[in-house]
């Protein structure tokens, strides 16, 4: 009988550890063959399926809207006032110039404004009537919509190259050029030490060509600025178009070609300081700026290569064809004024004017081409590919009132920046969380259903931010099995408030390792709490309690969807 109990105890303890052994041989091998970002990704689908199951989602009843195809562009922009004045004027007799930031900025970045100033102190008069000039701090891209909605003209404008200009001209817009080059300024690529070495060795020589077909086969990662906003990053589209096709860069083996390039940028950044923290944080090996820019910051001197690239960037002076003889003859005098040898001396100090032995190969181009660039690059941007989007909307108590009306119409004001070809979801949170629009192609049919669901939008009740992201994550992981190619991401609009549901330690793991990139825009709102969440993936924060929020969403879904 204890012969019998001890061989079934024997037996016992032989299966609990035959099954403890095929347990652990399980758990050991189940990711054997799987890289690490598998991994982290079903760890992290698992915990956002793990977080929806307590969240539990209501579906919102579909409701449907009107859309107006296109919004005035007058409407969207910003109030002039937005844009500081740096130089003022001393005299009733002046004329006013728009000037990007890199010559009236503040440092080294203040150029246009010293020889202004020097200018208005020099008692220069046309007629027996003395004059000076107002400089004011207006971006390239917007001082084009300034001129060309008619909404605000100025007496100058000074971009930092000419493509703007020749834009106006091809737009219909009269415009005069008082000086082709003020002062003289070089677009180029940063790329990393190690990028540099690793080029070098393969190709022998860096160029515009070589970090183009690099970055075509997946080398490195490439950034650039939104080329409806920025004039470097209107150099490099335009640029890169051409190394496909000297002379006709909008043809098909350009497009075609600028599409396999674009498939292997990470993304195209809505500002320069969202490029250059991308870059901090190794998401981007290489990046453009002008020279200027990067010769006065040490960290990047020390840090990156320069290698120049495109059309040069003369910062001409233009004015308006209707603008009064006086004012055009203060134009004049300030142009040679900025042109003399001290002036010019002057902004070498400042990193303009550099000799950087650089000969320029691009072929000359016309204002309509670039026009047709821009609209080219919104349309193929995305190299072919959907992007999955789903905007997260704040509707708890703290949103009432203006925060929620703000919220809405940059929403429906922002629909027409949206290609119809990329689909697009709507989540609203306060307590509890809706799913008010599915992911779905934004043709009209969906657009009506999404401006309707924005319009009926209510504030109360508390603030669950973050189970707001969950369900918005869980949407586009869906999505992403229908569309395995296409890029995510999530807009947040929200006043940044969190005092229910799951916090920022939660999700910032299974965010992280599904890349999806958070835009938050603030309303009234906690910034920094907002910058916690798009400093995940490297995405942008707008302050929507600026004047020119609705300006500042145009570029961002203009850059992004």
């Amino acid at each position: 009988m204890k012969t019998n109990k001890k061989q079934a105890a024997a037996i016992a303890a032989i299966g609990v550890a035959v099954f403890i052994i095929a347990f652990a041989g399980i758990m050991l091998t189940r990711n054997v063959g799987k890289s690490a970002k598998t991994v982290s990704t079903e760890s992290a689908v698992s915990a956002i399926e793990k977080y929806m199951k307590k969240i539990a989602p209501r579906q919102a009843q579909t409701v449907k809207s009107p859309v107006e195809l296109a919004a005035s562009q007058v409407d969207e922009l910003p109030d002039i006032d937005t844009n500081p004045i740096t130089v003022e004027p001393v005299t009733s007799l002046y004329a006013e110039i728009f000037s990007t930031s890199e010559k009236c900025g503040t440092g080294k970045d203040g150029w246009l404004n010293e020889v202004a100033e020097a200018f208005n102190e020099s008692g220069f008069e046309i007629d027996g009537q003395p004059v000076s000039v107002m400089i004011r701090n207006v971006a390239s891209g917007l001082g084009m919509d300034y001129i060309r909605s008619g909404k605000y003209i100025p007496d100058g404008y000074t971009p930092s190259n000419d493509f703007w200009g020749k834009m106006l001209l091809a737009d219909g817009v009269g415009m005069e050029v008082i000086q082709e080059t003020l002062v003289e300024n070089t677009a180029g690529i940063l790329l990393s030490k190690e990028t540099q070495k690793k080029l070098v060795e393969k190709y022998g020589s860096i160029n515009l060509k070589t970090i183009v077909n690099a970055t075509a086969e997946g080398e490195f990662a490439m950034g650039y600025t939104n080329p409806y906003a920025s004039a470097t990053g209107l150099n490099f589209l335009i640029s890169t178009l051409q190394t496909y096709s000297a002379h006709d860069p909008l043809n098909q083996e350009a497009v075609e070609g600028f599409q396999s390039f674009q498939a292997n940028v990470p993304f195209v950044a809505y500002t320069t300081l969202q490029m250059r923290d991308a870059a901090e944080t190794g998401t981007l090996d290489g990046f453009v700026m002008e020279y200027q820019t990067y010769i006065n910051d040490p960290e990047l001197a020390r840090k990156y290569e320069f290698t120049p690239f495109g059309f040069l960037h003369t910062n001409p002076l233009y004015t308006v064809r209707d603008v009064s003889p006086q004012k055009k003859k203060i134009l004049q005098m300030f142009a040679r004024f900025a042109g003399s040898e001290e002036n010019q001396r002057l902004a070498r100090e400042y990193g303009f004017n550099m000799e950087l032995k650089y000969t320029v190969e691009q072929s000359q181009v016309d204002g309509s081409t670039l026009l047709s660039a821009q609209e080219l690059w919104k349309k193929e941007k995305d190299s072919g590919k959907p992007i999955l989007a789903v905007f997260v909307a704040d509707v708890s108590g703290s949103m009432n009132g203006e925060p929620l009306n703000s919220l809405k119409t940059s929403l429906i004001n922002g629909m027409q920046y949206i290609n119809t070809t990329n689909y697009v979801g709507l989540v609203s949170y306060s307590d509890d969380v809706v799913i008010n629009v599915p992911v779905g192609e934004f043709n009209l049919n969906h657009q009506s259903a999404f401006k309707g669901a924005v319009e009926s939008l209510s504030a109360s009740g508390g603030t669950a931010t973050f189970d707001g992201i969950i369900v918005a994550a869980d949407m586009l992981i869906k999505a992403k099995e229908q569309y395995p190619d296409a890029k995510v991401m999530m807009f947040v609009l929200s006043d940044g408030e969190t005092n229910r549901g799951y916090s920022l330690k939660d999700i910032e793991e299974p965010i992280n390792a599904l890349n999806i990139p958070i835009y938050t825009i603030g309303y009234n709102a906690d910034i920094p709490a907002l910058e916690s969440i798009s400093a995940i993936n490297e995405a942008a924060n707008i302050n929507a309690d600026s004047d020119d929020v609705i300006y500042k969403l145009k570029n961002l879904f203009n850059s992004s969807l």
